[in-house]
C-alpha cells in the first residue's frame, strides 16, 4: 500500500488535494477557514527559500564562471528588451479583449465601497522604481522577501567578488555554491508538505468566497481568461517556436509550479520549484538565478494584462469613455507602474488603484472587482510563472547555452 502511494507523483497528489480542497470549501465553508494556518505554514517555509536560494545562485552564477561580467551585461540588456516587448503585447491583447467584450457595460457601480479601503491608492514612478530596486538594507529587504533590491545586491557582491583574487574569492564560491545546493534540498524536503498546503489554500478560498462568487462578474472573469489564453496562443506559443523550444517537455517541467501558482496566487511561492525545473530542463543556472527573479519584476505577462483589462472595466462600469489615445497613456502608465512591483498577491490591486486615482476613476471600481479577484489572481498569476520560465529558457537558447536533456527525472 504505502509503495503503491510513493509511486504517485507529486502532481497527481496535488491536484487531488486541490479538488479535495475545493470539496471542503464548498460544504463546510466556516470550518474550512480553520485550514488556513497549514497553508500559511507551508507558504511561510516556500518564502523562507527565495531570498537564500536567488542570492547564492546569482553570486555563483556571475562570479564562479569566470568572471565574465561582459556576459552579464549581455543576458541582462536581452532580457529587459524581451520583457518589454512580451508586457507591451500583453497590454496590447488585454485591451483588445476589453473594448471588444465590454464587460463593464451595464454594471453599475455601487455608492460605498468599504471592502475597497483595504486597497491604499499608490503612485508609482519611474523614479520610484529606480529607488526601490536599490536596497538601503539587504537584510530589511531579504527579511520582506522583496526580490528586485535582493536582486540588485547580489549581482553588486558578485561583481565585486570578481575582482577579488586567491583564497578569500574561493572560499566564499564554495560557501555560496554549497548554500546553493543545500537550498535545493531543502525545497525538496519542503514540497512534500505541497499538497497539504495546497489543498488548504483552496479550501480556505472556496470557503470565504463561495463558488456563486463568479455570478456578478462572470464575464469579466471570462474576459481575462480569454485574453490570457489569447495571450499564452498568440505571443508565448510563438517566442516558444522562435526559440526552437520543444513544447511538450517545457510544458511536463512547469506543470507543477504551475499549478502551485494556480492554487496559492503567489508567484514567490511557486519560484524555488520552477528554478529547480528550468535547471533540469536545461537552462543553466546562472541564467535561471538572473531571469526568473528579474522577471518577476519586469516580465509580470498575466499581472499587466490583467491591469489593462479592470482598468478599461472600471471605466466603462463608471460610464466614462476612454478614447485611445487615453488608453495608450493609461498603458503607458501600468507599464511603468509594474515594474518593481513584488509577484505576491493583491500586488495588482494596489497598482490598479494607482491608475484608477490618476486616470480619475472611482475606486469604488476595486471594491466590485474584490469579489472575484482571487479567481482571477489565480490565472493571471499561472501566466506570469509561464512567461518567466519562458523567458529563462529563451534567454539560454539566445546565449547558446540550453542544454536539453534526454528527459530529465525530478525528485
Amino acid at each position: 500500500m504505502i509503495a503503491r502511494l510513493r509511486r504517485i507523483s507529486l502532481t497527481r497528489w496535488i491536484i487531488m488535494a486541490m479538488i479535495l480542497g475545493v470539496l471542503v470549501g464548498g460544504l463546510f465553508p466556516a470550518e474550512a477557514q480553520h485550514l488556513k494556518v497549514v497553508s500559511n505554514i507551508f507558504l511561510k517555509l516556500i518564502k523562507c527559500i527565495i531570498v537564500p536560494i536567488i542570492f547564492g545562485t546569482l553570486v555563483v552564477g556571475i562570479a564562479g564562471h569566470g568572471g565574465d561580467l561582459k556576459a552579464v551585461g549581455r543576458l541582462a540588456l536581452k532580457s529587459l528588451i524581451y520583457f518589454e516587448i512580451v508586457t507591451t503585447l500583453a497590454l496590447a491583447v488585454g485591451l483588445v479583449a476589453v473594448n471588444t467584450l465590454q464587460p463593464g457595460v451595464g454594471i453599475s457601480l455601487p455608492v460605498t465601497a468599504t471592502p475597497g479601503k483595504e486597497i491604499t491608492p499608490q503612485k508609482l514612478s519611474l523614479v520610484d522604481m529606480l529607488e526601490h530596486a536599490v536596497p538601503k538594507s539587504f537584510f530589511e529587504s531579504a527579511a520582506a522577501n522583496d526580490v528586485l533590491p535582493v536582486v540588485v545586491f547580489a549581482v553588486i557582491f558578485a561583481v565585486a567578488l570578481t575582482q577579488v583574487s586567491g583564497p578569500p574569492k574561493q572560499t566564499m564560491l564554495n560557501f555560496f555554491e554549497g548554500l546553493s545546493e543545500v537550498m535545493f534540498k531543502f525545497t525538496g524536503l519542503v514540497m512534500y508538505l505541497a499538497p497539504l498546503g495546497i489543498g488548504a489554500a483552496m479550501a480556505v478560498t472556496v470557503g470565504h468566497s463561495g463558488l456563486a462568487v463568479l455570478k456578478n462578474l462572470a464575464w469579466l472573469v471570462l474576459t481575462l481568461y480569454g485574453a490570457l489564453v489569447a495571450f499564452l496562443l498568440v505571443v508565448l506559443l510563438p517566442v516558444a517556436l522562435w526559440a526552437r523550444l520543444p513544447i511538450r517537455k517545457f510544458l511536463r517541467a512547469i506543470k507543477e509550479p504551475a499549478l502551485i501558482a494556480f492554487s496559492t496566487t503567489s508567484s514567490d511561492a511557486a519560484l524555488p520549484e520552477a528554478f529547480k525545473r528550468m535547471v533540469a530542463f536545461g537552462v543553466p543556472k546562472h541564467i535561471v538565478a538572473f531571469v526568473l527573479p528579474t522577471g518577476y519584476s519586469f516580465n509580470l505577462d498575466g499581472s499587466t494584462l490583467y491591469l489593462a483589462v479592470a482598468s478599461v472595466f472600471v471605466a466603462q462600469a463608471a460610464g466614462v469613455h476612454l478614447t485611445l489615445a487615453q488608453q495608450l497613456m493609461m498603458m503607458l502608465t501600468l507599464m511603468l507602474t509594474t515594474k518593481g512591483v513584488a509577484a505576491v498577491p493583491r500586488a495588482s490591486l494596489v497598482i490598479l488603484s494607482g491608475t484608477l486615482v490618476t486616470f480619475g476613476l472611482p475606486l469604488e471600481g476595486v471594491a466590485l472587482i474584490l469579489g472575484v479577484d482571487e479567481l482571477m489572481d489565480m490565472a493571471r498569476t499561472t501566466v506570469n510563472l509561464v512567461g518567466n520560465c519562458l523567458a529563462s529558457a529563451v534567454m539560454a537558447r539566445l546565449e547558446g547555452e540550453l542544454q536539453l536533456s534526454p528527459e530529465p527525472e525530478v525528485t
